[in-house]
């Protein structure tokens, strides 16, 4: 039972609810144009885009073991899962690496399936390619995405763009300009999010030389960085709403700019010296992203 419990938190399935409701969003695109959803086919691509995310995160903590275990600033979502190491009450590495081979397994056979079932076009197969390198390349060497400064990007489009993209496409063998509308927006706020929650990790990431966005940056530059990735979001749902999206859809989510001025006030306070209570940052953080990807899935499902 503790082995079982080591490994549901190495596997941080608070993560995937991510992943998840951004495939929802393009299911709900998708039924707000009237197109019929096929389930089994629906079912196939959230087990295809969920075990992607798994294995990414058994990548990411067996590649970062050696820095994540100094780590003394640890929150339920940074620094790792602190499971991985030799010690009692310790799943091996090892074991990090066997779950994402598994989990790389039934990425495979969710394709495979898919294809079977006539799913599977040209465009597709691209949107899935990509999805998959940027998720690979994240967390394995030489490339590893998550020590260059651009692995925070390249998660942001992966999940706010592709993923929905990907939901979308496995019905609908074309994209919309709905797609680009609605999660162009969500790609900078997801940015900003993973921005916060890299501060935490700051000081190890620099000792380790783990050169992560934050840490090529400065924290200084982060900041500002931050500050203007969360208001791009929000300026890109007006923007949205001028460029035809229904007002239906592109107001819900700005009920969360507060969360979003909240960040902003939060994160400048810390960088004017207020001692930071990292859990506070990187909640509300998410939440701001997270809540914002919902209301606009819900509107498109009620719409």
């Amino acid at each position: 039972m503790t082995n079982l419990l080591l490994f549901l938190r190495l596997s941080r399935p608070w993560f995937l609810f991510g992943g998840a409701l951004n495939y929802f969003l393009g299911l709900g695109i998708l039924r707000y144009l009237g197109f019929p959803i096929d389930w089994g086919v629906a079912l196939l691509g959230q087990v295809w885009v969920t075990s992607l995310q798994l294995s990414t995160h058994y990548l990411n903590e067996y590649f970062d073991y050696p820095s994540d275990s100094a780590n003394r600033h640890r929150t339920p979502f940074t620094g790792g899962s602190g499971v991985l190491g030799t010690g009692p009450g310790q799943l091996r590495p090892r074991v990090a690496l066997v779950a994402a081979f598994c989990a790389l397994t039934a990425v495979a056979l969710a394709t495979f399936v898919l294809g079977r079932l006539g799913a599977l076009n040209s465009l597709v197969l691209t949107l899935m390619a990509l999805v998959v390198a940027g998720a690979i390349f994240y967390s394995v060497p030489p490339v590893r995405l998550a020590t260059s400064g651009y692995g925070e990007l390249t998660t942001a489009i992966l999940l706010a763009n592709l993923v929905p993209a990907l939901a979308f496409t496995l019905q609908y063998s074309e994209l919309h300009r709905l797609l680009a509308l609605s999660t162009f927006p969500i790609t900078a706020l997801t940015l900003a999010s993973m921005i916060s929650l890299e501060f935490p990790d700051y000081a190890s990431d620099l000792k380790h030389g783990k050169r992560t966005l934050l840490v090529r940056l400065g924290w200084r530059n982060a900041v500002w960085v931050h500050h203007l990735l969360v208001a791009s979001g929000y300026l890109l749902f007006v923007a949205s709403f001028a460029a035809g999206l229904p007002g239906s859809l592109a107001w819900p989510p700005l009920l969360t700019l507060p969360l979003g001025l909240l960040q902003i006030w939060y994160l400048g306070r810390i960088a004017e010296g207020l001692k930071p209570h990292w859990t506070a940052l990187t909640l509300n953080a998410l939440a701001m992203t997270v809540a914002s990807v919902y209301l606009l899935t819900y509107a498109f499902w009620t719409r």
